[in-house]
């Protein structure tokens, strides 16, 4: 690294720190008596799904079940009922699953290095470097999307990232992260929060940026997004993935075991319906009896 660019990077960490001591959001999970447990469960919630969603379902689930030890015993049904409308509820699976590892493995104490974080069900690079960064205040490389996108746009003049991480951006993401443990904690929570409120995807709000006179991508202009084409949007409406929502819907708000008959109501595709009951009973969230009814798994 050059002495120029290594100054870039400080003026950038530094900008964008000083910015995010007087605007970052007020979330449970930041409070000083955040338990690594609580770090962990809200990594998990917020894969895919907005804050604004996630904290009362964070709140609920803490309150329920406020260590490892307590979602290891947890019936699996009241689990998936409790997940909600979080999204994606094979997380709740891993989510129980990685508790009871903790149980085993670990006393019930989340683990605090980084092999024995990757090593729970469904902790994989990012979750282990943010439970690191925001439970224990170690360093770690935290780089999700929002901070992919950051650096894309400060430091590359892109409008987005590829659409798969690289090892071009993790060089860049490790060379920009301080080399204490403080530092480098507070420039993962900034950077991701700077991604989340500033530099967003659609509508960044360059003018109201911290670090806008730094932006390589500002410097270029603002290119439109070379990536574009390659971009997959996830459709929802009429989706299998719809499709499996309403069963899990249907299932989580009944206390007996329910008919394929009643099922068929829900969705007009037999033929689709068919396919996202397979799946759902593949995946482990749902169960079927002798009778052919599903239900949650007990």
């Amino acid at each position: 690294m050059t002495v120029v660019e290594e100054t870039r990077h400080d003026e950038l960490r530094s900008g964008v720190v000083r910015w995010f001591d007087g605007a970052a959001r007020d979330l449970p999970w930041r409070a000083p008596d955040r338990t690594p447990w609580g770090v962990l469960v809200s990594e998990v919630m917020l894969q895919q799904t907005p804050v604004v969603r996630v904290e009362p379902a964070w709140r609920a689930w803490l309150e329920q079940w406020p260590t490892p030890a307590h979602l290891a015993q947890a019936p699996t049904a009241d689990v998936l009922r409790a997940w909600g409308r979080l999204g994606y509820p094979r997380r709740a699976l891993r989510l129980q699953e990685c508790a009871r590892a903790i149980v085993e493995r670990h006393g019930g104490a989340v683990p605090h290095t980084e092999d024995e974080l990757r090593a729970l069900p469904g902790v994989g690079e990012y979750t282990a470097a943010a439970v690191l960064a925001f439970a224990y205040g170690r360093r770690s490389v935290v780089v999700d999307t929002n901070v992919r996108r950051v650096l894309a746009r400060a430091v590359g003049g892109v409008a987005l990232p590829a659409p798969s991480y690289t090892a071009a951006e993790r060089a860049l993401a490790t060379a920009l992260a301080p080399d204490d443990d403080a530092g480098a904690a507070r420039w993962a929570a900034a950077s991701m929060e700077l991604g989340a409120l500033v530099c967003t995807a659609k509508a960044p709000r360059c003018t109201a940026c911290p670090v806008a006179g730094l932006c390589a991508w500002r410097r270029a202009g603002s290119p439109p997004d070379a990536h574009a084409d390659k971009r997959r949007t996830q459709a929802w409406a009429g989706t299998d993935r719809q499709a499996r929502g309403r069963v899990m819907a249907e299932l989580r708000q009944a206390d007996e075991p329910v008919a394929r008959a009643l099922l068929a109501t829900l969705w007009p595709d037999r033929a689709q319906l068919d396919r996202a009951i397979a799946g759902l009973v593949e995946d482990g969230l749902a169960e079927q009896d002798d009778a052919d009814r599903l239900h949650l798994p007990r």
